[in-house]
């Protein structure tokens, strides 16, 4: 759904052409973005931007830069049909395949600004854990949309001086186990998280409050209760899809990449199953069983959807389980593991000696520690000769499986039952 009544002044700023390049090429020189968008979810469920203006005294743009390499995507031949296929539970559907420039994911500086942009969706410019984003970065900005009674999705839209490359950033859970504050957004975060990321509508134990009805005793869940809870349009997919319409209908011919840490690292590779964009996750639980759930049809590759994670990280690793775990303790429902797409997995316990620890989730440590230098940890990290290699090399997650001590299946009449959040 369009909401030209909310679009900024960006409509100004079209691209004339996606950036295009062959394996024989030489290498294009970094991309430099400036940040263009604040966008957020109101409390009255709209998509809302703040302008932020380039040129404008209270803004300077030096920006930074994010290296490319050549990259094939596919994406729905018509979303209509895309969207009729997810609603009828069809598997298949047409898809054109695409060659563009997506981020080079196996070079550590640009894996560090991405990171950082993922950072910056959490604040605003001028708040203290904003990274500099350059030399001549001035903080200030327009925060429409980031009002304390903002509730919702948030995050940054960064863009090239050209329009030709855009970067949408999105927030993950705000929550001061996690990332060091809490905040407006807290709320509709942890249902998000309970949501996309339970085996069963966050019933870890008989005490628990879950956010759906679908529970059916023992290990057994309801799969098409399941299904329409996570199809509400308050959802944090749902509300994703029409920001990256608006973002299109802004930059038309741009080339649009995702970013986003946590819960916003899991729901920009939804979105780059959707609509064929490259997503580079960092930290983020397993998001292939709620694709399963959303019925997103399967594109003949997700090699375009990168998932960036350490081994102490207990979140990303699907380990923070359990009601013993510092998520359950929290009220947090993080059972899932498996991951879309390729993998950058970092062995930090085994090569670094980290200790498996809530604390590492955070961002911050990403680019503080993870990715402040190139990969020497060894193993995976060195090349045959030994040698450095600025990041691990990209793997499958093989044999994965997800909530396999639990039965789904049709245990109700769905159409005559209501399966909402129950309140929350």
């Amino acid at each position: 759904m369009m909401f030209p009544n909310l679009l900024p002044n960006a409509l100004q700023y079209l691209l004339a052409s996606f950036l295009w390049s062959k394996d024989s090429s030489p290498r294009e020189p970094p991309l430099r973005f400036e940040l263009r968008h604040i966008h957020a979810l109101a409390n009255s469920s709209r998509v809302v931007f703040a302008d932020v203006h380039p040129a404008s005294s209270s803004f300077a743009a030096e920006d930074y830069g994010v290296g490319t390499k050549p990259m094939t995507v596919h994406r729905p031949t018509s979303h209509a049909l895309f969207s009729s296929a997810r609603f009828r539970g069809l598997t298949n559907v047409p898809w054109d395949e695409i060659e563009l420039e997506g981020p080079d994911i196996q070079d550590r500086e640009t894996l560090l600004t991405l990171a950082k942009m993922t950072n910056n969706a959490y604040s605003e410019p001028t708040d203290s854990d904003w990274y500099d984003l350059g030399p001549d970065w001035d903080n200030r900005t327009y925060p429409f949309g980031w009002e304390p009674d903002a509730d919702g999705f948030r995050g940054h839209v960064f863009a090239t001086p050209d329009n030709s490359t855009v970067v949408i950033s999105v927030k993950g859970t705000s929550a001061g186990w996690l990332v060091g504050g809490g905040g407006s957004t807290t709320k509709k975060d942890k249902l998000n998280d309970n949501l996309l990321f339970s085996c069963c509508c966050a019933r870890v134990g008989p005490t628990w409050s879950p956010v759906c009805g679908c529970y059916e005793g023992g290990y057994k869940c309801d799969q098409g209760c399941l299904e329409k809870s996570l199809a509400e349009d308050s959802m944090f997919y749902s509300v994703g899809t029409n920001l990256y319409y608006n973002v299109t209908y802004m930059y038309p011919t741009s080339n649009i990449w995702l970013v986003g840490h946590s819960l916003g690292g899991s729901l920009a590779s939804l979105l780059g199953v959707t609509f064929g964009a490259p997503v580079v996750a960092f930290e983020a639980p397993g998001e292939k069983l709620a694709a399963k759930r959303l019925h997103l049809p399967s594109p003949p590759s997700v090699q375009h959807i990168t998932h960036v994670y350490h081994t102490a990280d207990p979140i990303a690793m699907g380990a923070c389980n359990g009601v013993a775990s510092s998520c359950a303790i929290a009220g947090y429902a993080m059972e899932t593991k498996c991951h879309l797409g390729k993998v950058v997995r970092y062995d930090t316990v085994s090569e670094l000696g980290w200790a498996v620890d809530i604390r590492t989730h955070g961002i911050r440590v990403i680019v503080e520690k993870l990715l402040a230098s190139d990969w020497g940890g060894g193993g995976d990290g060195d090349d045959k000769n030994g040698t450095h290699k600025a990041v691990p090399d990209l793997i499958d997650e093989e044999d994965c499986i997800d909530c396999f001590n639990w039965e789904f299946g049709d245990y109700r009449n769905v159409s005559s039952m209501s399966c909402g959040s129950n309140g929350l």
